[in-house]
């Protein structure tokens, strides 16, 4: 995240206030929101009592 210049209050926006979700993967999402410029996708697991973010990537890059 910090290579993309992603920050992690983003990140936990991105997967709590979606603009978007699609599903992905081996039972992941992926979740899209605008935060300024960015353009997230962030791509996440819910497991049984935690969320496990994967990747997050600005779009708009």
């Amino acid at each position: 995240m910090k290579w993309r210049e992603i920050e992690e209050g983003e990140v936990r926006e991105t997967i709590f206030y979606p603009e978007k979700v699609e599903d992905s993967a081996k039972d992941r999402k992926n979740a899209f929101k605008h935060i300024g410029k960015k353009w997230l996708k962030v791509t996440f697991k819910q497991e049984s009592d935690r969320i496990v973010a994967i990747t997050a990537i600005d779009k708009n890059k």
